[in-house]
């Protein structure tokens, strides 16, 4: 019996609108990462920018802790296509969006911070990247991926897990705008519309030169603890 989907992806005026929900709380298992690199697929092919968006009240609870319950094998495949997709974010030739719908834990703010642009909606919500307070090190490759996008106050706050609400993110880098709900949609699509009007050769040349040094540093962290964990 086939699986139902957990993203779904919409062509609109140049604009893939891409959205994760899997009924729950969008958690970022090996089958909706796969999903979603089809849908970046299929924007690439069309030559559409995309914006990724969360289901109401959650973006993303994280990587699949019942991925991680299966061993340390499955769990290092799963933060390896996290690490993957994190980087095809970064290196996607169209400009990115994430719109964070509610809260946003690790993985999902992996996400957003291998976004372009990146807004909020304002509520109660937490957004940060919390690893330490599980029992977990953060990955090597989402340390890099912070200290790309976070202000210097935002990345040192990774060692404590300490979560944040909206506007908190907003100051220390994990969002660029935060809205309520009546002004959001419209925001979000005033400024996709914007995006896709830009000269998109000059967008792709000047966003690899921006993120150069990004994807460098997140490819060696990934060989690195591909390497520590074969060994």
């Amino acid at each position: 019996m086939p699986q139902p989907r957990r993203t779904r992806w919409q062509l609109e005026d140049g604009i893939a609108w891409i959205a994760l929900d899997d009924g729950k709380v969008n958690a970022l298992s090996n089958e909706l990462m796969a999903e979603l690199g089809e849908a970046l697929d299929a924007a690439e092919s069309a030559g559409a920018i995309a914006a990724l968006r969360g289901r109401d009240g959650i973006f993303s609870a994280g990587f699949d802790l019942k991925t991680f319950a299966r061993g340390p094998a499955a769990g290092v495949a799963m933060v390896a296509a996290g690490a993957r997709l994190a980087l095809r974010l970064l290196a996607f030739p169209y400009p990115v969006m994430t719109v964070c719908t509610g809260h946003a834990y690790p993985a999902g703010a992996f996400l957003m911070l291998a976004a372009d642009v990146r807004y909020g909606l304002a509520g109660p919500w937490r957004i940060g990247m919390n690893e330490v307070a599980i029992g977990m090190t953060v990955p090597r490759f989402a340390i890099e991926l912070a200290r790309h996008r976070l202000t210097p106050p935002g990345f040192a706050r990774i060692t404590t897990a300490a979560m944040f609400d909206p506007d908190e993110a907003l100051r220390l880098g994990y969002l660029d705008r935060v809205l309520p709900a009546d002004e959001l949609d419209a925001a979000v699509r005033q400024e996709a519309l914007r995006l896709r009007a830009l000269d998109l050769k000059a967008y792709a040349a000047t966003k690899a030169r921006v993120n150069e040094r990004a994807l460098a540093a997140i490819r060696a962290a990934v060989a690195v603890e591909l390497a520590q964990q074969a060994a």
